[in-house]
C-alpha cells in the first residue's frame, strides 16, 4: 500500500506485461517463418503457414493481455509502453517482409510505418499535457490491418490462383486510407490537448 491514499502498487511483473513481452519475443520467429516461406509461400507452405499460426497467436494475446488487464486492474506504466510497441514490432515486421517479397508495395508499407511509429513518438512527447486515449477509427484501422495482414498471410496464391493476393490488398488498401485519416485527428487532438494544457496552467 501506498503512504498517500492507500492505493496498492501494481507490479511490473504481472501476466498481462508477461505475455506482452512474450509478444514480443515472437516477433523474430514470425519474421524468420514469414521470408522462409518466401514470395506468395512458393518455397515453403509450411514455413507460410506457421507464420500465419504465430501472427494469430499474438494478436490473441494482444487481445488478452488488455483484458486481464482491465479486469484485475493490472494496467502499468510498462505495459501503456510495451503494449503499443510490441503491435507496431508485429505489424511493421509482416508490412516489411511482404514489401521485400514483392507482395506489398512500398510506399503503402512506408505511408503506414511513418504514421503509427509517428503518432506513438508523439504521443510520449505530449504525455506531460495528457493521455491520448484511442478513438474508434484508430482501432477500426487496427482491425483492418490485422485482417489485411492476415489475408496476406495466408498461402492461398498458389492453389487458387492470383486473384487471392487482391482480397488482402483491398482490405490493407481501406486500413491505409483510414491510418493516414486516423494520424491527421491524432495530431489536431494533441494540438488541443496541448493548448487546453497551457491555458490551465496559465490560469492557475
Amino acid at each position: 500500500m501506498s503512504a498517500a491514499g492507500g492505493a496498492q502498487h501494481v507490479s511490473a511483473w504481472n501476466l498481462p506485461n508477461i505475455l506482452t513481452s512474450v509478444r514480443i519475443l515472437m516477433v523474430p520467429f514470425f519474421a524468420w517463418a514469414l521470408w522462409a516461406g518466401g514470395p506468395w509461400g512458393g518455397d515453403s507452405l509450411v514455413a507460410r503457414w506457421v507464420a500465419l499460426a504465430l501472427f494469430a497467436a499474438a494478436m490473441y494475446t494482444d487481445k488478452l493481455d488488455g483484458d486481464i488487464a482491465r479486469a484485475r486492474g493490472l494496467i502499468t506504466d510498462f505495459g501503456k509502453i510495451a503494449d503499443p510497441i510490441a503491435d507496431k514490432l508485429l505489424t511493421g515486421t509482416a508490412l516489411v517482409l511482404f514489401s521485400l517479397l514483392g507482395e506489398l508495395w512500398w510506399w503503402v508499407t512506408i505511408v503506414i510505418l511513418v504514421r503509427e511509429w509517428g503518432i506513438t513518438l508523439m504521443r510520449f512527447v505530449v504525455i506531460r499535457y495528457g493521455v491520448m486515449p484511442a478513438g474508434r477509427g484508430g482501432k477500426l484501422k487496427t482491425v483492418l490491418q490485422t485482417v489485411g495482414i492476415g489475408l496476406l498471410l495466408l498461402p492461398l496464391a498458389p492453389v487458387v490462383g492470383g486473384w487471392w493476393p487482391w482480397a488482402g490488398w483491398v482490405v490493407i488498401g481501406a486500413a491505409t486510407v483510414l491510418t493516414v485519416l486516423t494520424g491527421l485527428e491524432y495530431v489536431k487532438d494533441a494540438w488541443v490537448l496541448r493548448r487546453d494544457a497551457l491555458a490551465a496552467q496559465r490560469g492557475a
